[in-house]
């Protein structure tokens, strides 16, 4: 594969019903180009876990996946509120989310945690106000 191979997709915010959707389609699409079985599901993990973030907090956004020779590139943009303290954001149970979403079975505080246990490298760029872009990268040849 010499050059990437690009994967687009909107996330309807608020949405329940077709949370999940781009992340389906995802491990699809790397099944398809014969990405190792361990490589496709930590990107899984880490696109649903993002996805339903920016359906529960964002009013939705745009997944953008890029396959490189030597990784994957998952670039999650919404135009929601923020996150007004990312390090509190990543510790493991703390969320933000309504008791609605949580009846839900969502909210558990694990979705920026997960997003970076199952990546070689994670950012976040956030202001409260201006909306999120987080870019998560795994490496294919460990």
């Amino acid at each position: 594969m010499s050059e990437s191979i690009k994967f687009h997709f909107d996330v309807d915010g608020g949405n329940f019903v077709s949370a999940g959707q781009a992340s389906v389609q995802v491990k699809k699409n790397l099944r398809q180009l014969g990405l190792p079985p361990e490589v496709i599901r930590q990107l899984s993990i880490a696109m649903y876990e993002g996805e339903i973030n920016m359906v529960i907090h964002a009013n939705g956004g745009e997944a953008d996946v890029t396959v490189y020779e030597d990784r994957v590139v998952i670039t999650l943009t919404d135009h929601g509120p923020g996150i007004a303290d990312i390090n509190l954001a990543m510790q493991e149970g703390y969320s933000t989310a309504t008791e609605n979403v949580r009846a839900l079975g969502f909210g558990a505080g694990m979705g920026l945690p997960n997003m970076k246990r199952y990546t070689d490298e994670m950012t976040i760029d956030s202001a409260p106000g201006e909306g999120t872009v987080i870019t998560m990268c795994v490496y294919l040849n460990k």
